[in-house]
């Protein structure tokens, strides 16, 4: 799903004109930034939390040439699913309800755009 595709739901979902669905969803996903780059951590009960995660710095290695590179502290945003939302989607895959789970004749599905994975071609 998209972001397009959120706005679109929900302006179905509650009858809101796609312009007014779209500052919704934008004010949700700015307040979320906001409270990240701020430092807090965000829990959605039966969803998940988002929190944001700091690295040291090390030094790494280009993996073209080999040679070491250094690597700058950093902070990233960290997803952990929720133990319902966990839940409900294994018991949805268990139940066979006729969504696709991205695998067809027991092989992964094409992640398309990725190089290397199965059944795209290396450049």
């Amino acid at each position: 799903m998209t972001k397009s595709d959120l706005v679109e739901f929900l302006s179905e979902k509650l009858s809101l004109p796609k312009g007014r669905a779209e500052e919704v969803v934008n004010c949700v996903f700015d307040s979320m930034e906001k409270a990240l780059r701020e430092g807090q951590r965000i829990e959605i009960r039966g969803f998940g939390s988002f929190e944001i995660r700091e690295y040291k710095a090390y030094e790494g290695r280009n993996p073209r040439t080999g040679e070491a590179v250094e690597v700058k502290p950093k902070k990233l945003p960290f997803f952990k699913v929720g133990k319902e939302l966990k839940e409900r989607i294994n018991d949805s895959a268990k139940k066979g309800d006729g969504k696709s789970d991205g695998k067809a004749d027991g092989k992964a599905a094409a992640a398309p755009g990725v190089p290397g994975a199965p059944g795209e071609k290396r450049a």
